[in-house]
């Protein structure tokens, strides 16, 4: 039984014999074909390869995506014909299929959510925007994509109301179709309004929700873009987009270990009895304070063309001293983006980005109520460790020309506003008194350095990108760390400056 198999084997071999036979014909054929099915192989992988690389690549030029102008339409004035506004203005998004996705918008953005905390939970009724009406100085109103405007009444420096509300124009030009339907109020002025008080739930409302430039501690004001963004043309300061360029050519010109090894301030000091006070630290027979401050006359300066006060020529010293104003001041961003270091008197008023800025990493602090000796110390520390003063000026300066370009500031304006509009509890109307409000109803009849300004940043067309991604917000554990590390920054400058001085008395 165990040996049966070999008796049969030769009926076994024959079948074998076959079945190699086959298999040698069959490897001879494919010995044959096998270079022209590689070739194919190859061909086919090739054919793939360069279908994806095709569909990756953009597309050629005569295909490629072409943004949408909106061009100007004004009025013959010559004939007396009233200007109006467009009724064919582009109404939705004209985004590029080919562009990247959008990024993650600068951190400063989260501030938003914050600036929008009291009205989080209940929204925003009719009355609270009514009772602003007080101190504002205009109603906008946003319908359909288009603008309307309530006046009631026109801040003393023109250019603050007219170049905001230019802004807001230029956001709907560039942003079609996405800025929501909203109603809100703005007030001009420098100085916050709506206090901060403890609310009884459920009986007292959130306060009353009004835009403006800057808000402090103890107020609830939101806090939106400023006018000199688009430009600020009572004293010939170009648009934000031009001016940032400018700056950062200025920068080129004097490395920073050439620079002047002293503190530079140049403004009014009759806006705040503290810039008067700035001014017992300038250089003098008795004193040296390491400052070199300069009294900026704006009416001479206009007298005499703005030869003067051409600020890309101003960033020659490694330090530059930011005050305030009578609240806070536009020349924060101007100060900021000179590649030196900026010596920061102790603000009390924050703007729309400032809240973001950390001492030792943006900025030097200066005390508010010792400021020569303060200013002093930091020049001394400064010239003593050269690397890291510098590094600190370009953070800063890098932290203003990229994070702060008009592209991101018209995002923060965008989400600003969507954000706002989500918490309204009504329907935003139209009011009897408000007019529409287009481009071409305030650069036609604009002249001089007005208009000049205005043209310089009027938006072209609808961007083809989407705006950056809105940040989270911060979560209550993050924004206390983002204090702490804050209040930590500022008392070891404190510690630093306090020690500097008991040594210099001690060698006295």
């Amino acid at each position: 039984m165990i040996f049966r198999p070999l008796i049969q084997l030769p009926a076994t071999s024959v079948i074998i014999a076959f079945f190699l036979l086959s298999f040698l014909v069959i490897g001879v054929f494919f010995s044959t074909h096998f270079h022209d099915f590689s070739s194919i192989l190859q061909s086919s992988t090739h054919q793939k390869h360069s279908t994806l690389t095709n569909n990756t690549t953009k597309t050629p030029s005569n295909n490629t995506h072409r943004k949408t102008d909106i061009p100007l339409k004004c009025s013959d004035h010559n004939n007396n014909t009233t200007q109006t506004c467009p009724a064919n203005y582009p109404s939705k998004p004209d985004p590029n299929p080919d562009t990247s996705p959008p990024p993650t918008c600068p951190e400063y953005f989260r501030w938003i959510h914050e600036d929008l905390q009291p009205w989080k939970k209940n929204g925003i009724t009719r009355r609270m925007v009514d009772k602003a009406q007080k101190t504002a100085n205009f109603r906008l109103v946003i319908h359909n994509g288009k603008a309307y405007i309530e006046r009631y009444s026109e801040y003393w420096q023109k250019n603050r109301d007219v170049f905001t509300l230019w802004g807001i124009l230029q956001l709907l030009r560039r942003y079609p179709g996405r800025v929501p339907d909203l109603e809100l109020m703005f007030d001009c002025d420098d100085y916050p309004k709506i206090k901060k008080r403890p609310r009884r739930w459920p009986f007292d409302e959130a306060p009353s929700p009004l835009f403006r430039y800057c808000g402090d501690d103890g107020t609830r004001d939101v806090v939106f873009p400023d006018w000199s963004f688009w430009g600020w043309s009572d004293i010939n300061i170009r648009p934000w987009e031009f001016l940032s360029k400018d700056l950062k050519e200025g920068n080129k010109k004097v490395k920073f270990t050439d620079r002047e090894p002293y503190a530079y301030w140049k403004g009014n000091p009759l806006v705040a009895p503290h810039r008067m006070d700035l001014l017992k630290c300038n250089v003098s027979d008795k004193e040296d304070w390491n400052a070199r401050l300069y009294v900026q006359d704006w009416e001479k300066e206009k007298q005499q063309g703005f030869k003067h006060s051409d600020l890309a020529s101003q960033c020659l010293n490694r330090y530059k001293i930011y005050i305030e104003g009578s609240a806070w001041s536009v020349s924060e961003k101007y100060i900021l983006a000179c590649d030196s270091v900026s010596l920061v008197v102790k603000p009390l008023y924050y703007d729309f980005f400032s809240r973001s800025l950390m001492p030792l990493q943006h900025y030097w602090p200066v005390r508010e109520d010792d400021k020569c000796r303060s200013i002093k110390f930091a020049v001394e520390w400064g010239n003593k460790h050269i690397e890291k003063a510098q590094s600190m000026g370009k953070t800063a300066s890098d932290f203003i020309l990229e994070d702060m370009k008009m592209d991101y500031v018209y995002d923060y304006m965008l989400h600003l506003l969507t954000e706002y509009a989500k918490h309204l509890k009504f329907k935003p109307r139209i009011p009897e008194n408000a007019v529409e409000l287009c481009s071409e109803i305030m650069v036609c009849s604009a002249v001089g350095l007005e208009k000049k300004f205005m043209m310089e940043s009027l938006v072209k067309g609808p961007s083809d990108k989407a705006p950056c991604t809105m940040p989270p917000p911060y979560d209550r554990a993050a924004l206390r760390a983002l204090l702490r590390r804050e209040t930590s920054a500022l008392k070891l400058v404190e510690k630093w400056e306090k020690d500097y001085w008991i040594n210099q008395t001690k060698h006295v």
